[in-house]
């Protein structure tokens, strides 16, 4: 049945669910494209989405037609394995603990290849060493033989076990390339050196070269243990982020204290929280009162007041006072569980970035044998066997993909270390392939463009009072408090080097202020509303007061004897960088937007601050994703730059989520560049950075491919007699050797790189 009937045949109601299926085997863009394909077609299948990096695929399935088989054998007909993955998200899946095997794995074989590619060296020199120089050249060859055999076929056993699977199913990769190539120098080395009679009778010299496969084997070796790496970090955010819930939570149940695993926390159980704990789950208060710490999950940095009626989410941190709520929400139905989900479904539907080479290999592989296989036949029908047997050869060996290969990992392999010289971390080559790419910056406000915890902007004084005794008397008080608000009127206080007196008959009002006895004056400290509950007229400052509250700010207002003295406004400071960066970048053509959770009223001021294009205010944790989205549709290339937990849903769905180190390590674990000082310069430099390392692989893959528009003709012998030296494969290796040198040689001029 072809996949348009199918899908017409699919009921246009019917429900649909999500399954997340493993993929193994994957190693280049050829792979995700024949992987996507071969499971679109598969029967229920609505849609498909494969992640090369995570190695998973989102399949969307119509609910009456789940065939969950027969998307395993269509994985299978294309000569790749599918497992279905588990979807609690507290389970340490069989398929993690495989990737975390394959990376120990390709780790032993790289360093038993590194070394046994070491002795092949040696071995290639041996007339120049001493030691090695008495030995004859027959018994070095054949060490070197059984040498490079381990390293191609037991090191290197995968590249070939792949080549194979492939060309049963008519599909070529880079381990097709890989494979022809370093075979092909091995089996000629191997007749050079057990039947050197039948090469010399071809008139070449019976060189060998076990160095150019074992070499080859061990570098990409090497490169494929980074990416494995790279994969089993794939998931570490989700990891982190389920590891904020605490594993155990106090409940009362029959009026006595219990702590039970939080997984057993049900709906409508009382659960009781002390200061500096974390909320299990979400729920309401029911008793007593509290100021909580939410922004790890809101991102905003002033802590919410707590008391009877009022929500409190899972995750977040209780900072002071005890007190008891109803859960509400709790295992998949909290807020933490929707944003780990966000973050998930984000990850799973990325869609890799394609690598040219990997693309070109696909045609070029058959294009090579093809043109080995014609030149054979004809020199078989112009010279002898031997000859014509060189020559095929030499046209593999000429055409493996060194330079090709070495085009764009060199480059990537430079600029990401340049870039960690100047303290950005790029996460992998091909995120430092998009960035150049991106044309919408948009930053979270809390922590990115703002310095991220309150302090106190402005000291308006009344009733003849100066700044300095408003503070005094201020500080007077919240030296006693446990406020958080208290901590950034203490450090103005500090600025100001003041002496603060003793105080008695300290009282707190929860959620509202503080207040005492200072030098027998009677001060009060808190909100505009404290001092209408104390009877206190704030009609003089009530206009100051509306016009902090309209900048986002938050008024602190002081009382002597029941006169206000004065008006501290608290806010969270915009980043001295933040003006000149989004100017920059607004010079470099690139919009720029802001998010943040906060009132309209609070943005837009911080917005007009720094210079932002548009604000978007009011946004829920659980919508930030979809605002990237939706800018996305709008043909966006957008970087999402944040540092909460609340950004990292977004931050896995902008094409380049940026996150700053001074942030959580949720946000930079979910990000592809990590801005190590937290300086928002960073956000251009990687920009600029990206635009110089896709112009040095540009560079690169060209060098490669005259390389092999030029070395392929002549290996075939398109020039002779003219150039019939050219025809020997020591010219062929060294010709990859200069080929490879060149794509070298050119990438490590990222190294001088500055913006």
């Amino acid at each position: 049945m072809n996949k348009e009937k199918q899908q017409s045949e699919l009921p246009d109601t019917a429900d649909t669910s999500i399954v997340t299926v493993g993929i193994k085997g994957m190693h280049c863009a050829g792979c995700v494209a024949s992987v996507e394909k071969a499971i679109s077609e598969a029967e229920g299948v609505i849609s498909a989405s494969v992640n090369l990096a995570t190695e998973t695929a989102q399949v969307e399935l119509a609910a009456d037609i789940v065939n969950m088989q027969g998307i395993f054998d269509s994985v299978l007909s294309v000569g790749y394995e599918a497992v279905e993955l588990k979807t609690d998200l507290d389970d340490e899946t069989e398929f993690k603990k495989e990737q975390e095997a394959e990376f120990q794995n390709l780790k032993i074989r790289f360093i038993v290849a590194a070394g046994l590619t070491t002795l092949v060296f040696v071995g290639s020199f041996h007339s120049h060493l001493p030691i090695l120089s008495q030995i004859s050249q027959q018994i070095i060859r054949i060490a070197m033989l059984v040498l490079t055999a381990l390293i191609l076929f037991w090191s290197g056993r995968q590249f070939f076990r792949n080549a194979i699977i492939r060309a049963r199913h008519g599909k070529a990769d880079m381990d097709s390339l890989i494979s022809l190539g370093t075979s092909s120098a091995y089996i000629y080395s191997a007749l050079a050196t057990l039947a050197p009679d039948f090469i010399t009778t071809a008139g070449q010299s019976p060189d060998v070269y076990f160095d150019t496969a074992a070499v080859i084997i061990t570098l990409i070796l090497f490169g494929r243990m980074l990416e494995s790496k790279a994969k089993r970090r794939a998931s570490s955010a989700i990891r982190k982020l389920i590891g904020l819930q605490p594993r155990t939570t106090t409940v009362i149940r029959n009026g006595e204290e219990i702590t039970i695993p939080t997984l057993q926390v049900v709906v409508g159980d009382l659960v009781l929280v002390r200061p500096g704990e974390r909320i299990p789950v979400d729920g309401v208060v029911v008793e007593g009162s509290s100021a909580v710490d939410e922004s790890m999950v809101t991102g905003e940095s002033m802590p919410v007041d707590k008391s009877l009626g009022d929500d409190v989410i899972g995750s977040t941190v209780n900072r002071m006072g005890s007190f008891r709520f109803e859960a509400r929400k709790v295992g998949t139905k909290t807020v933490l569980a929707q944003i780990v989900r966000l973050v998930r479904e984000a990850q799973g539907s990325k869609a890799p970035i394609q690598r040219l080479a990997d693309k070109i290999a696909s045609y070029f592989v058959p294009i090579v044998i093809v043109i080995s296989l014609i030149t054979f036949t004809i020199w078989l029908n112009i010279e002898s066997l031997p000859f014509a047997l060189l020559n095929a050869i030499s046209v593999l060996i000429i055409a493996c993909p060194c330079a090709l290969g070495l085009a764009t990992p060199t480059a990537i392999m430079v600029g990401t270390g340049r870039g960690a010289e100047m303290g950005i971390l790029i996460r992998s080559g091909e995120i430092l392939e998009t960035i150049h790419k991106v044309n919408t910056v948009v930053f979270d406000k809390t922590g990115t463009l703002t310095v991220g915890k309150p302090s106190v902007v402005a000291v308006v004084p009344y009733d003849g009072h100066t700044e300095e005794e408003i503070l005094q008397f201020t500080g007077s008080v919240e030296k006693l408090s446990e406020h958080p608000l208290a901590k950034a009127i203490l450090e103005i206080v500090k600025d100001f080097n003041l002496v603060l007196p003793s105080v008695s008959g300290f009282k707190a009002q929860p959620g509202h202020g503080a207040e005492a006895e200072v030098e027998g004056k009677h001060v009060i400290v808190g909100s505009p509303r404290l001092m209408k509950q104390a009877g206190i007229d704030i009609g003089q400052v009530s206009q100051e007061v509306e016009q902090i509250t309209k900048r986002g700010q938050t008024a602190i207002l002081t009382a002597i004897d029941k006169r206000i003295i004065g008006v501290l406004a608290v806010a969270d400071s915009v980043k001295k960088t933040a003006v000149d960066e989004i100017s920059l970048l607004h010079q470099s053509g690139i919009k720029t937007f802001m998010m943040t959770g906060d009132t309209a009223e609070t943005g837009q001021a911080i917005g007009e601050q720094v210079g932002i294009d548009r604000v978007i205010s009011g946004v829920l944790p659980e919508d930030k994703a979809a605002e990237i989205q939706s800018l996305q549709k709008e043909g966006n290339k957008v970087a999402m730059v944040g540092d909460g937990i609340n950004d990292a849903p977004s931050l896995v769905q902008a094409d380049v989520g940026i996150a700053l180190g001074t942030g959580t390590d949720i946000a930079m674990e979910a990000s592809d560049v990590t801005l190590i000082s937290g300086d928002l310069s960073g956000v251009r430099s990687a920009i600029s950075l990206s635009h110089r390392t896709v112009k040095t692989i540009h560079q690169n893959l060209f060098f490669a491919f005259v390389y092999n528009s030029i070395g392929i003709p002549v290996a075939a012998g398109v020039l002779f007699p003219f150039f019939s030296v050219l025809l020997d494969p020591m010219f062929a290796s060294a010709a990859m050797a200069a080929s490879s040198l060149s794509v070298v040689i050119n990438s490590l001029r990222l190294r001088k790189f500055n913006i």
